[in-house]
């Protein structure tokens, strides 16, 4: 330090010697403790650095007051925090074990190499909205190829959870946490479309289940191949199927007695019912004659030794996926389970269920919906809005049009 002065008691005016410029820094001492915080004056105009030098004291004597972190602290710090905190959350059955290691991956694998050595009090919007930009530029997607819209999109989420974990610590002010919206995914969420899905259901059945190499393969193939069709024409989530068991099943009949499944499911903290068409319930039989677990509290989806499918059959469908060359969506995007949720939702909107019926049977919102499947244009549904025109059937015949393009010769037809 050179050109020591005294402010006031425990705070000094300085400058450094082992930089060219000739700016001001002061140095506060910590009420009551050996300690002290630099502050940078950013002036080499004496009387500007007191009156900045003097503001940074009361500041830091504000933040003892009202509990607030007097030391910046790194991003990465705060997200290693954040992560051990959600990592709680999960051991707690708060939220699942893999969401926290998305999340934690996120950390490691990105949000720390873009602002992790950075003070996390000076990360401003410019950083959050130019993050895609830098992401394009600097990695590459789950599958190896180019990193999608809804990776970047669930990294922001993250990106930020953390900031908003730092203001709820007090670290930042709350107005340092983004309110921006998340960008929208322009991928088409992983979903099949309806050639996709008829070639995976084709191949699965004639291929691939019929050629297992023994009977405990077999076993595994075809309650893997029903989990597909249930998935498909049901639209629940994994964490739902992974819950459900066989005393939430119900038959039930409408006014003209056509048959109907519901399945009361619970997932996300919720629980609610969907109803599904009577052929699910024939895949539903078809799996309790293959398990081994069929009493009333069991899970409907088990392994071969009547325990639950933790992983719901995960190798196994990406095995049938990747022989199938269907592993990978047009878009690059690797296809995981959640992508028969996906397809459920396309192919209901595509028969021109309404928003609103589709979000309460699947158990989310309107705007989610809207948000996610916008991509079911107009040119999807020709036939029911050019309907009533010259060379265009009536509403009937549009739709029976319209299912025969996801209709699969086989007696399994997705719904």
């Amino acid at each position: 330090m050179a050109d020591v002065q005294e402010v006031k008691t425990d705070l000094i005016l300085f400058r450094r010697t082992d930089v060219k410029h000739h700016n001001w820094y002061c140095r506060i001492r910590i009420p009551g403790k050996d300690k002290y915080k630099f502050v940078s004056l950013k002036t080499p105009i004496e009387s500007e650095a007191r009156e900045r030098a003097l503001e940074a004291d009361a500041d830091l004597r504000f933040r003892l007051k009202h509990n607030i972190p007097i030391f910046n602290r790194l991003f990465s710090q705060v997200a290693a925090d954040f992560s051990a905190f959600q990592k709680d959350r999960a051991q707690a059955g708060q939220i699942t074990m893999h969401r926290w290691r998305v999340m934690d991956s996120h950390i490691r694998s990105q949000l720390n190499r873009y602002v992790g050595s950075t003070q996390i009090t000076l990360i401003g919007p410019d950083r959050w909205s130019d993050y895609p930009i830098w992401r394009h530029k600097n990695g590459k997607g789950r599958s190896g190829g180019a990193v999608s819209d809804g990776t970047i999109r669930d990294e922001m989420a993250t990106f930020r959870s953390i900031m908003a974990f730092a203001a709820s610590k007090r670290i930042i002010p709350e107005s340092h946490v983004f309110k921006e919206r998340l960008p929208i995914s322009k991928a088409s969420r992983e979903e099949f479309t309806p050639e996709e899905y008829r070639a995976l259901h084709t191949f699965a059945r004639t291929q691939w289940v019929k050629k297992a190499p023994n009977d405990y393969s077999g076993w595994h193939r075809r309650m893997a191949y029903e989990f597909i069709l249930i998935m498909t024409n049901t639209g629940m989530r994994p964490s739902e199927a992974r819950n459900l068991c066989w005393r939430d099943v119900a038959l039930r009949s409408d006014k003209q007695g056509r048959r109907f499944v519901v399945l009361h499911v619970r997932g996300k903290g919720k629980s609610r019912a969907l109803v599904a068409s009577s052929k699910v319930g024939d895949y539903l039989h078809r799996v309790k004659e293959l398990s081994r677990a069929t009493a009333p509290e069991d899970p409907v989806f088990s392994t071969y030794d009547g325990r639950k499918a933790a992983t719901l059959y995960h190798g196994l469908i990406e095995a049938v996926l990747t022989k199938s060359k269907l592993l990978h969506s047009s878009s690059g995007s690797r296809r995981s389970t959640y992508c028969f949720r996906h397809t459920y939702a396309t192919f209901r909107l595509m028969e021109g269920v309404d928003s609103l019926f589709l979000a309460k049977q699947m158990g989310t919102s309107v705007k989610m919906i809207e948000d996610h499947y916008g991509h079911i244009t107009p040119t999807k549904n020709a036939e029911r809005i050019l309907q009533g025109l010259p060379g265009w059937g009536s509403a009937s015949e549009a739709a029976l049009a319209t299912f025969a393009e996801v209709d699969d010769a086989s007696p399994e037809k997705p719904v």
